[in-house]
């Protein structure tokens, strides 16, 4: 019933709906989970059928990831991922100092918990918001997508490297791009992670044979051009990417 969610041994409960559940469906299981804050959410895993007309690729775009951007597009567009956590870091520290000194097993301890877990909460959902909405923007805009595959846990392992891309979320705006493509009849094309589209020039593919991570923007010594260097990597992705889907 709409509105109420009919479950064994429950009456119907109010929901908040997310999204529209399409007709003739068969469902196969519901999940309920509760998070550190108290809020209860019921995942839904339904069965259906849909047709899907694959899109003949016309419209390419490579997306090199970037750490404090999120990505750059061979179009030369940053995604200027707001950082949400860094934003909120201040006031999260300050909270999480007040827990810290509350006494465990204490009433005033429980609700400093929940409302650390709160502010957790709400940098996720910020996060998520803004990812699905960029992804469905970029979903409608190109008909492949290419990107390098990265090992995004192994990034996050790394030395200095964790806060910076646990933040920006580029694995889960993978995820959402690549099932919002496929819903379309799109496609992602992923690029090995050994390609070196940081150290080929763009527009004669010359190679570098060293480029410094410092080194912010791209330079050719033998054709000349001169390009930021993230712009000058998202456009050798497309073009790999292309090369990959068209051969």
């Amino acid at each position: 019933e709409k509105g109420l969610l009919v479950l064994p041994k429950l009456k119907g409960v109010k929901i908040k709906q997310h999204r529209e559940i399409p007709e003739d469906y068969t469902l196969k299981s519901v999940t309920i989970s509760q998070t550190p804050s108290g809020k209860y959410y019921a995942s839904m895993l339904y069965q259906y059928d849909q047709e899907i007309n694959i899109v003949e690729p016309k419209v390419f775009l490579g997306l090199d990831y970037s750490m404090r951007e999120l990505f750059v597009s061979s179009e030369g567009i940053p995604a200027a991922y707001p950082r949400f956590y860094h934003q909120a870091l201040i006031k999260l520290q300050k909270e999480q100092r007040k827990l810290s000194k509350c006494q465990r097993g204490s009433q005033n301890r429980n609700k400093q918990r929940i409302k650390v877990a709160r502010l957790h909460e709400k940098v996720r959902n910020q996060r998520k918001d803004f990812l699905h909405k960029l992804s469905r923007q970029i979903t409608n805009a190109a008909d492949r997508v290419c990107i390098e595959d990265l090992n995004m846990k192994g990034m996050s392992r790394a030395l200095h490297f964790g806060k910076s891309v646990s933040d920006n979320g580029f694995g889960l705006f993978v995820s959402m791009l690549d099932y919002k493509l496929k819903d379309q009849g799109k496609a992602i094309i992923k690029i090995d992670k050994w390609f070196p589209s940081s150290k080929l020039c763009s527009g004669c593919g010359e190679k570098k044979a060293e480029l410094l991570l410092s080194e912010r923007v791209y330079h050719c010594e033998t054709c000349g051009m001169t390009l930021d260097r993230d712009h000058n990597a998202s456009i050798n992705i497309k073009k790999e990417g292309m090369r990959m889907t068209l051969a």
